[in-house]
C-alpha cells in the first residue's frame, strides 16, 4: 500500500498520480556503462578481484534512482495535494485544495519533448514548495485545477 493510500482521509478519492520521470535513470545508465566496462576488462586482467569494486558501485548507481523514484508520490485527490518523497529521509507535503494559491510548471525543451517538468506550488502562507522532474506536470496542475474548481462548485 503506498504512501497516498495510507493516509487518504473518509472520503477522499485520489484523482491524479504521477511520479518522477524516468530521465533520473539516464546519467546513473552512462555512469553505469562506464563500471560495466571497467568491472570486464578487471576481469580480463591478472587482478580479477579488482572487478567487484564497480560491480558494487554499479548496484549502488542504478538502486540509488530506482528507489528514488519507486517512492516518489504525487497526487491530486478530491480534498489535497499530495507529496511525498525519499527512502530514509522522508519528505511529504499536504495541502488542503482550498489553501492552494497557485501551481507553476517550469518545461525547458527536454521536458517539452520528453514529457517532464518542475512544478512549484504555492499555499496561502506564501512557500513555494520546488519540486522537479515530475512526470506529466501540465497534468498534474489540471488536475488540482479540476479538483479546486469541482470543490469550489460544491
Amino acid at each position: 500500500m503506498t504512501y497516498v493510500d495510507e493516509h487518504l482521509l473518509p472520503g477522499e478519492t485520489v484523482a491524479f498520480r504521477t511520479t518522477l520521470h524516468w530521465k533520473i535513470y539516464v546519467l546513473p545508465a552512462v555512469i553505469g556503462v562506464l563500471l560495466l566496462a571497467l568491472a570486464v576488462a578487471a576481469l580480463m586482467s591478472p587482478h580479477q578481484l579488482l572487478a567487484v569494486l564497480p560491480a558494487i558501485l554499479l548496484v549502488v548507481v542504478i538502486a540509488v534512482p530506482y528507489l528514488r523514484r519507486r517512492f516518489a508520490e504525487f497526487a491530486v485527490t478530491n480534498k489535497r495535494v499530495l507529496v511525498k518523497l525519499g527512502v530514509t529521509h522522508t519528505r511529504s507535503v499536504e495541502l488542503l485544495l482550498n489553501k492552494v494559491e497557485g501551481i507553476t510548471v517550469n518545461q525547458g525543451l527536454g521536458g517539452k519533448l520528453f514529457g517532464y517538468g518542475e512544478i512549484v506550488i504555492t499555499g496561502t502562507g506564501g512557500t513555494p514548495e520546488v519540486f522537479s522532474d515530475i512526470q506529466s506536470p501540465f497534468e498534474f496542475r489540471r488536475a488540482v485545477q479540476v479538483a479546486t474548481d469541482a470543490r469550489d462548485a460544491r
